[in-house]
């Protein structure tokens, strides 16, 4: 059985001046000796963008560093609506409600489609007790994304908390088609519950 070494993910480089770690060697190659580091050259093979230097600060919990990141990102204009819609999510963290849907709201200005935008709004309205602008933004996730089973349930305790009952039992249904056996019994359960 093979044995899977994993290596971990060095520090990415920062542009700018680089250091000289090592001189050349001053003396001349031996003669007949092939020198086969000659021509050396050095490959950065880690080079991020801001944005995925972002991401991965933000994933290593630095959100002060992924934020500032986030931002040069969209300066930038790499990956601007996946920015804005991460910057979203640290502000709902903190529960900055207006700034998350102020960049939750650019995002989708730039990628109007914007599943995951539509999917976190949708979940801050909710959080928050707006359940018709929750129900709208979990309806155009699904519409976006139709294979993504949480905004389908989502989008059924929304109805539920609006007294949709008959409305949520029917998303819970279309949930339950897309879900593994194990989870079926939870589902008809409340499935069951709302149509009393």
């Amino acid at each position: 059985m093979a044995k899977v070494v994993k290596f971990h993910n060095p520090v990415p480089e920062k542009f700018g001046p680089q250091r000289v770690s090592k001189k050349k060697p001053s003396t001349p190659p031996k003669n007949g000796q092939l020198n086969l580091f000659a021509g050396g050259k050095i490959i950065k093979l880690n080079q991020l963008t801001a944005f995925e230097e972002a991401l991965m600060l933000d994933e290593n919990g630095d959100h002060e560093g992924a934020k500032k990141q986030y931002l040069t990102a969209i300066h930038e204009n790499d990956s601007v609506a996946d920015a804005y819609c991460n910057l979203g999510i640290m502000e709902t963290q903190i529960s900055n409600f207006p700034k998350a849907i102020d960049f939750f709201t650019k995002s989708l200005k730039e990628d109007p489609r914007h599943f995951e935008a539509h999917y976190n709004l949708a979940n801050l309205y909710s959080e928050v007790g707006n359940f018709p602008l929750a129900k709208l933004h979990y309806e155009a996730a699904i519409e976006i994304e139709p294979t993504f089973t949480n905004s389908y349930f989502n989008l059924a305790l929304t109805l539920v908390m609006t007294k949709s009952f008959k409305q949520a039992a029917q998303v819970l249904v279309q949930y339950r088609q897309m879900t593994p056996d194990e989870e079926h019994q939870l589902t008809d359960d409340l499935i069951s519950k709302l149509m009393q």
